[in-house]
C-alpha cells in the first residue's frame, strides 16, 4: 500500500479482511454434513487471522437458513471462539513450513493476477474484455469435472451416498410480501416523495458527472455515495435509488465469454 499506493497514513495500510464460509461448497445432499464443513472453513478462517467473519447455514443450497441452522451457524463460530482455544494465540500456526509455503504461493499467485490485469489496464477493463469471467468459468469446469471424474470426492455427492426423504426447509407464505407492501404503501403516504425526487434527481445528476467503464475525455468526477445517503435520509426505496443510477448508467450487459 506504501509503495504502489503512496499510503501516507498507517491505518490505511492495515490489512483487515473479512471471511464468510464457501456457499458454494456445500450441497443439497445430507445437508447436515454442511455443518462440519462450515466448522473447518470457520476454523481456517480464524486461523488465518480473520477479523470478521461469516458462517454459512447448513442448508444454504435449499433455501434461506431455518432457526436451526442459523443457531446452528452462530452456535459454531461460538464454539471456536470459546472452546477451541484458538483465540487465545495470536498466530497459532506460526512457524509451520506448510502454511508458510500455501500462503507464499497463494500471495505470489495473487501477484501474478495482478500483474496481468495490470496488463489489461485494470480490473474494470479486464471484465470490459470477459477475463474474470473466463477465469472463474474455467476453475467452476475444471471442479466439476473433477467431481463427476470422481477425482474429487464430495461426500454425500458422488461417494457416500444414501437415500434421503425431503428435507425441511424455511418456506415463506404470501403474508410476508403482502405486510411488505402495506409497509411501503404506508412509507410512501407518510414521507416527502416530492423531496424524494428531489434527492433522486440530484443524485442522477451527480451519477451524469461519474465517467463510467470507457469513457474519454475530461470529465469531471463526482462522488454519488453523499447523495445516495440523502435519498435514503428521505426515505426514498432501494429500487428507487436503483433506478434512479440505472437512467444514467443502464443495464450491464455481461461479455460474452469465448
Amino acid at each position: 500500500m506504501k509503495d504502489r499506493f503512496g499510503a501516507k497514513n498507517d491505518r490505511t495500510r492495515l490489512m483487515r479482511f473479512h471471511t464468510q464460509t464457501a456457499g458454494v461448497s456445500l450441497p443439497a445432499q445430507q445437508p447436515r454434513n454442511n455443518i462440519a464443513r462450515v466448522a473447518l472453513q470457520a476454523l481456517a478462517a480464524v486461523l488465518g487471522g480473520t477479523q470478521s467473519l461469516h458462517t454459512d447455514a447448513y442448508d444454504e443450497a435449499l433455501a434461506l437458513p431455518t432457526e436451526e441452522a442459523a443457531r446452528i451457524a452462530l452456535r459454531t463460530q461460538q464454539i471456536i471462539a470459546f472452546e477451541s482455544g484458538v483465540a487465545q494465540t495470536v498466530d497459532p500456526l506460526g512457524g509451520s513450513y506448510f502454511v508458510e509455503k500455501q500462503t507464499l504461493d497463494m500471495e505470489n499467485g495473487a501477484f501474478d493476477y495482478f500483474e496481468k490485469l495490470d496488463q489489461m489496464g485494470g480490473m474494470v477493463k479486464a471484465i470490459e474484455r470477459g477475463f474474470p469471467q473466463k477465469e472463474i468459468a474455467e476453475a467452476s469446469y475444471q471442479y466439476q469435472r473433477a467431481v463427476e471424474a470422481n477425482e474429487k470426492i464430495t461426500v454425500g455427492v458422488n461417494d457416500f451416498v444414501i437415500e434421503e426423504g425431503s428435507p425441511h426447509i424455511l418456506y415463506i407464505g404470501e403474508s410476508v410480501a403482502r405486510a411488505q407492501e402495506k409497509k411501503l404503501k404506508a412509507l410512501r403516504a407518510r414521507r416527502s416523495n416530492e423531496e424524494v425526487q428531489r434527492r433522486l434527481d440530484a443524485l442522477k445528476r451527480a451519477a451524469a458527472k461519474t465517467p463510467t467503464a470507457g469513457t474519454n475525455g475530461n470529465i469531471s468526477e463526482a462522488n454519488t455515495m453523499p447523495y445516495i445517503v440523502d435519498a435514503v435520509r428521505a426515505y426514498a426505496t432501494v429500487g428507487e435509488i436503483c433506478e434512479a443510477l440505472r437512467q444514467v448508467y443502464g443495464t450491464y450487459t455481461e461479455v460474452s465469454i469465448t
